[in-house]
């Protein structure tokens, strides 16, 4: 079941900028060693990229230190899908979506099967 999220009646969250900002960042990832907190919980070791908020701030999360956690990107994204309803990453396509097998449409190189031109 897919949920769908409507941020049209969330409030604004006013978050730090500037100097203020990175400084509030990094004593987050500090927290953790900047180590990603669900990789820990299930014995593995992955630097954090990302400060994560548990409820997110577009669903009316607080900017706080108690509603954050430390990801990686692989954990980041999953949580995301999660979070706003979308189907999580699965097998047969990479971390953007887009289809692993060669004969894929989308990969078709010079065709009009809708590919990337890059």
């Amino acid at each position: 079941m897919r949920r769908r999220v409507d941020v049209s009646t969330s409030r604004p969250v006013e978050r730090l900028r500037g100097r203020a900002g990175q400084k509030q960042r990094k004593r987050r990832l500090a927290r953790t060693r900047g180590l990603c907190e669900r990789c820990l919980a299930r014995g593995l070791t992955r630097l954090a990229d990302v400060v994560d908020h548990v409820v997110p701030l577009a669903l009316g999360g607080s900017d706080d230190d108690q509603n954050t956690r430390n990801l990686c990107e692989p954990c980041h994204l999953e949580v995301t899908a999660e979070q706003f309803g979308f189907a999580s990453i699965g097998k047969g396509v990479d971390a953007n979506g887009r289809p692993l097998l060669s004969d894929h449409p989308w990969n078709a190189r010079g065709g009009t099967g809708g590919g990337s031109k890059v």
